[in-house]
């Protein structure tokens, strides 16, 4: 029997399984068992706690899409990861270094829930998304993307500890976010697939966003597609920091000072436990 938390951050829901004191086969067919919403638990990720494989992290920190692919970075995830191994019992800390696929993030627990991420420095150049373009640029924010019929899009590019591509729109209600988050997530032009935000800008301290996730769909919330989309309209001149980013299921806080020497993006949010359970897992090995 596993036990695991189902926890969520503004709607961005997942399961959290701690693997420093239990074992676990993670293989693809067991988490697309794990992640059906009618025969399993049901999640847009699995978040898992592992011991960490050097000496200056706390723990190492993995993420696992719904069709079970690994992805470096969850923002949303990152929160309930904090509180889970706080209430846990694996730390007693309220700040945290931990080890991802895409470096070390350093995590702040308020007394009130909420948690402040440091999600490092924005990347921009294209091999570092990644990027793949006719033209052989390294650099540029600003790509735009052929989709045959459904048109081109224009998008900005970052990668927020996974790739983003960010679209600006008039609405976010009214967006082809399926159709166009779909086929920009599996363009030829993103070799690892990418994010897909759909960003509606509402005044410089405040936009609406929704987000086409590689390998879960569009998700209620997606943390670091919120900073990348801070990101591009704080780079592009028409956002400042603070960002306050509206999505779905609530708001997270986004800061980015691009002129400080570490240029690190910080994002802040609440997070919720739904429950907690155990499953028998071997059920799902067949």
């Amino acid at each position: 029997m596993i036990q695991f938390s189902k926890m969520h951050g503004i709607g961005n829901d997942f399961m959290v399984v701690d693997l420093v004191t239990q074992q676990m086969p993670l293989t693809p067919r067991l988490i697309q068992f794990l992640a059906h919403r009618n025969f399993g638990v049901g999640f847009d990720q699995l978040l898992v706690v592992e011991p960490p494989s050097r000496p200056d992290v706390d723990f190492k920190y993995r993420v696992f899409n719904a069709d079970g692919s690994e992805v470096e970075q969850c923002g949303n995830g990152a929160r309930c990861f904090a509180v889970f191994v706080r209430a846990r019992g694996l730390t007693r800390k309220n700040i945290l270094k931990v080890e991802t696929m895409s470096g070390i993030i350093e995590l702040y627990v308020f007394d009130d829930g909420t948690v402040r991420v440091n999600m490092g420095a924005p990347k921009f150049a294209h091999a570092q998304i990644p990027v793949i373009t006719s033209s052989g640029s390294s650099e540029g924010q600003v790509l735009s993307v052929d989709l045959g019929e459904a048109g081109i899009v224009q998008c900005r590019v970052v990668n927020m500890g996974n790739p983003h591509a960010v679209i600006t729109v008039d609405n976010v209600l009214t967006a082809k976010v399926q159709e166009i988050g779909k086929a920009v997530e599996s363009h030829a032009m993103f070799p690892e697939r990418v994010n897909v935000g759909f960003m509606q800008v509402i005044n410089t301290k405040q936009i609406r966003l929704r987000v086409y996730e590689r390998g879960a769909g569009e998700t209620i919330a997606c943390g670091t597609g919120a900073c990348a989309a801070a990101v591009c309209g704080i780079a592009q001149g028409i956002l400042s920091s603070p960002v306050a980013v509206q999505l779905a299921g609530g708001v997270l806080h986004i800061q980015w000072d691009k002129d400080q020497d570490d240029g690190a993006v910080w994002m802040t949010g609440p997070t919720q436990t739904v429950f907690e359970g155990q499953i028998a897992v071997e059920d799902f090995l067949f």
